[in-house]
């Protein structure tokens, strides 16, 4: 069984949030399903390497893209060399792909994150939502692998200098209550600690390496 189907991705928009291996997952993916593939973001996100790039497309030019390659990506300009949100809407796009896989957090290349008010940006006419989560983070200082650590603190209930355990990586992510499914990648790297997490979150959870192509319940 691939990943789209363990983690219930179907025809629509899909939005992928959290940290530690969205872009790849997306990417995973985008490879895996069948039919058109749209990638985008409701943030930013950087180019995919191998898939057509579409800045600030008319619908049209979306339709013939898609015709001429079964996976593409679409976006604006913004700063960095990174993509933005694209002009045309993703109600446009959901319209003209089969699928609509949408990067719909930051978390500047962190593994565990939590989330300020305005995040994450959920893409109009979600179907599915996936809050992936990075096993690289546990057992290290919340201050060195959470993006945005006073906040996931306050969550947990913890201090910057206290180590991300399964069990206050889960507390906050309760907290927050993100996601129809989490996926606690990295998995390899720490598999009893990422198996340990999947168990404690209240979010149906799967645990995983999408580097390597695997994922299964905890």
């Amino acid at each position: 069984m691939g990943l789209a189907e363990l983690l219930g991705v179907g025809p629509g928009v899909t939005s992928v949030v959290g940290s530690g291996g969205k872009t790849s997952l997306l990417a995973a993916l985008a490879r895996e399903l069948s039919g058109t593939v749209v990638l985008t973001t409701t943030t930013h996100i950087l180019p995919f390497a191998g898939v057509p790039l579409l800045i600030s497309p008319s619908a049209d030019e979306v339709a013939a893209a898609l015709r001429a390659s079964r996976v593409i990506c679409v976006g604006s300009y913004g700063k960095k060399n990174k993509l933005v949100a694209p002009e045309l809407g993703i109600y446009v796009l959901a319209d003209l792909a089969d699928h609509v896989l949408v990067e719909a957090d930051g978390a500047r290349r962190l593994p565990l994150k939590a989330h300020a008010a305005w995040e994450p940006v959920i893409a109009p006419r979600t179907a599915r939502t996936i809050l992936v989560l990075g096993a690289l983070g546990l057992g290290w200082p919340v201050a060195e692998k959470v993006h945005r650590p006073e906040i996931f603190c306050e969550l947990a209930g913890c201090e910057p200098e206290d180590v991300a355990t399964p069990e206050l990586v889960a507390r906050a992510a309760n907290a927050e209550g993100l996601g129809d499914v989490a996926l606690v990648n990295q998995a390899d790297a720490a598999a009893e600690a990422a198996r340990e997490l999947a168990v404690l979150l209240a979010t149906p959870a799967l645990v995983g390496s999408v580097q390597a192509g695997w994922a299964r319940r905890p």
